[in-house]
């Protein structure tokens, strides 16, 4: 038992120390970058379950692949999870003994040398002054030169370039803040479509989607902040060839903390910030009031959300769906919005409301509700053709069996992406850490030089200087040089 107990104990001391090298870390970074490229190459199931599940229709027999190694959700698999959190063990592993051993190196002054005629750069000669008067000079020219000086008897030991180390220590330090960044941003953020009607107010909660939100895989329901945003108004210019030049919604902001409530744009480019959301524009559209009534009672209601198939393309009607399940047979309505009928006919874009028509065809038949359908098609599948016809703004159209169609009104709505990303901060810290980091790792180099005054045999003082540098070698050449040619025209 004590030879198990004994055997685990050296397996783990040797994997901590195979993770403890700079190399180790470099291929596990390998590795989570790779997974990575396949997380952006094949469909994940968490953000496109359309299509995985396409591609078990079409390649069965690589979905499957796909799912044994977990390809489908690449950042949830168990692999990259082991792969990152080794990452990180190791970053912190080769950083905080490099971190102390530096943090203890400030201390210490430089060491004095013995030997300074068996260095690489050496230079020697008699000054006709006093070693102390030498002493003193040499001290204030390598001062001005940055290095830092102590005295080391008979002599000065000085060095530079320290900084290099602290830049390289705070970009590698700064790269695992990143990471860490990453991880806390993605396991605790938000990612999510609303769909907001003028004159309505939405609430941010996770029913409130239009889809179910990305969330983060330790977010919670009480993270949810439930603030409610007001659509008051909507606005939209365009090009002269149609396209889309700006789109701005005004809402009003009603935050759950009991703030008075502020009414604020929200444009391209320009998002709002609330409740550590950020709130960005995304799209818009025409939502028609409709109504439709059954011997006189109300069986839907509202403004119902268009699309279109091409959003950049103005000419195309937008399209939207109202499903009848509680009529008998069941009534299934595909509307077509033109906005502009006129500038339709002609072909050109309509980008405004002037005298808006809805084209409108009813089906009858079992609308199959209990399997999964979009909102904005009709299934027609086993549906028979019943109806067609057309309504202006503030018509009425009767079908039979007591059926009433009514276009109440015109409005337009706005699509809002909500993301909620708590590891920006951190990841732009370390960015701007990173970049501080990089200057002084590049721009010094780690240079010693030692300086000693003894008294001549005669009159004067013979003076040695010798040095050598950590990087950068062949650029020390001529700034020892110059160094010796300053102290009292020392050649070499």
């Amino acid at each position: 038992m004590a030879s198990t107990s004994e055997s685990l104990y050296r397996s783990l001391v040797s994997v901590l120390r195979m993770l403890r090298s700079m190399r180790t870390a470099l291929v596990l970074l390998l590795v989570v970058g790779a997974a990575s490229v396949l997380g952006s190459l094949v469909p994940q199931a968490p953000t496109a379950p359309g299509a995985v599940a396409d591609l078990f229709v079409t390649r069965p027999f690589l979905a499957r692949v796909y799912r044994a190694v977990g390809l489908f959700d690449v950042y949830g698999s168990w692999w990259f999870t082991l792969t990152y959190v080794l990452l990180l063990i190791s970053l912190a592993s080769c950083l905080v003994p490099r971190t102390r051993a530096l943090v203890r190196g400030l201390r210490p002054r430089p060491q004095p040398m013995r030997e300074l005629d068996g260095m690489r750069h050496f230079a020697e000669a008699v000054v006709p002054e006093a070693p102390e008067a030498v002493l003193a000079r040499s001290r204030t020219v390598l001062r001005r030169r940055r290095f830092r000086v102590a005295a080391a008897e008979p002599g000065l030991a000085a060095e530079k370039g320290g900084a290099r180390e602290w830049g390289s220590l705070l970009f590698h330090w700064s790269l695992f803040l990143i990471l860490m960044g990453a991880v806390y941003g993605k396991g605790f953020g938000l990612r999510g479509v609303a769909t907001i009607v003028e004159g309505e107010t939405w609430t941010e909660a996770h029913a409130s989607y239009d889809l179910p939100p990305e969330e983060g895989r330790y977010f919670t329901e009480g993270m949810h902040t439930g603030v409610q945003l007001r659509l008051e108004d909507f606005d939209a210019t365009y090009h002269s060839s149609g396209l889309p030049r700006d789109f701005v919604s005004r809402v009003e902001v009603i935050e759950a903390r009991g703030r008075p409530a502020a009414t604020t744009e929200v444009r391209v480019n320009h998002p709002l910030t609330v409740d550590g959301l950020k709130v960005f524009q995304q799209g818009y559209g025409w939502a028609p009031v409709i109504e439709v009534r059954h011997d006189g009672r109300l069986v839907a209601g509202g403004p119902a959300v268009f699309v279109t198939d091409a959003p950049n393309d103005q000419r195309r009607p937008w399209r939207g769906v109202i499903k009848l399940p509680s009529l008998d047979p069941q009534v299934g309505l595909a509307f077509r919005l033109l906005p502009d009928p006129l500038a339709g006919v002609a072909g050109a874009p309509m980008l405004e409301a002037r005298n808006p028509f809805l084209l409108w065809r009813a089906w009858r038949g079992d609308l199959r509700l209990t399997s999964a359908q979009s909102v904005f098609r009709l299934d027609t599948t086993g549906l028979e053709p019943w109806l067609d016809g057309g309504l202006g703004l503030g018509e009425t159209e009767e079908l039979p069996g007591g059926i009433e169609i009514t276009f109440r009104e015109l409005r337009e709505y706005t699509q809002l992406l909500v993301k909620r990303d708590p590891g920006t901060g951190l990841m732009l810290a370390a960015a701007i850490l990173i970049l501080v980091g990089l200057v002084p790792a590049l721009a010094s180099s780690r240079r010693r030089v030692w300086v000693r005054a003894t008294g001549a045999n005669g009159a004067g003082t013979r003076l040695q200087v010798g040095g050598f540098a950590l990087q950068r070698r062949a650029a020390f050449e001529e700034e020892f040089d110059a160094i010796a040619r300053e102290l009292s025209k020392v050649e070499r």
